[in-house]
């Protein structure tokens, strides 16, 4: 009965303890998550250029091996998060269901 007892008290605490940080989680949410706005087209369209011409003149072939680890991490995340959708998509991991 002690323990059961000591239950809600147990769950307040650790909602208290828990909810400034889900603040702050909800806080970067709503600007990370968030689609891009009319406004920020153009700064895509111009990353987008920069990342042609880069990959044009050879200049990706300049870059630190830290900032080549980034783009790579950052390569293969889009990756993952593309075949999470695909099977998302599929509702199987494996193969479509006919």
């Amino acid at each position: 009965m002690a323990a059961a007892a000591k239950i809600p008290a147990l769950i307040n605490s650790a909602l208290a303890q828990a909810r400034p940080k889900f603040n702050i989680f909800m806080k970067y949410a709503r600007v990370e998550l968030a689609p891009p706005k009319l406004s920020e087209i153009p700064q895509i369209k111009a990353g987008i250029g920069k990342l042609m011409s880069s990959a044009k003149t050879g200049a990706w072939k300049q870059q630190t091996v830290k900032q080549a680890s980034l783009n790579a991490l950052v390569g293969a995340e889009v990756l993952f998060w593309f075949y999470v959708g695909e099977c998302i998509g599929k509702r199987h991991l494996v193969g479509y269901d006919v």
